[in-house]
């Protein structure tokens, strides 16, 4: 299992928005997310700074395929479509990033 964390900032006039549309994740989504072998997902919210984290725990044995796999759904592709404007990449993001890959620098059991 590998511990992953993102960040984000989000659009001060989409909180709202982005809060509406995760209370209700549609099925779909939550079934490719599962299918990523992807567990224990949570998104958290900072503000005022409107910074979005992002925490899972992966289960597979390749995540670049599993990530592959998950952004040729339809239902991720159209759930994307609605997310990602609300969104700002963090400017100091890698290449081909959309959401900022974090290292993990501690963990207790």
């Amino acid at each position: 299992m590998q511990r992953m964390g993102l960040c984000i900032g989000v659009k001060p006039e989409a909180i709202e928005e982005y809060k509406v549309l995760h209370a209700a994740v549609w099925p779909d989504v939550l079934a490719v997310i599962t299918a990523a072998h992807i567990r224990n997902y949570s998104i958290f919210l900072r503000q005022p700074e409107n910074l979005l984290f992002a925490y899972w725990e992966y289960h597979g044995t390749d995540f670049k395929a599993d990530a592959a796999t998950m952004a040729l759904s339809t239902a991720m592709q159209k759930w994307w479509e609605i997310c990602d404007p609300l969104q700002v990449p963090l400017a100091t993001r890698k290449e081909g990033e959309w959401w900022a890959d974090m290292v993990e620098v501690f963990h207790h059991d």
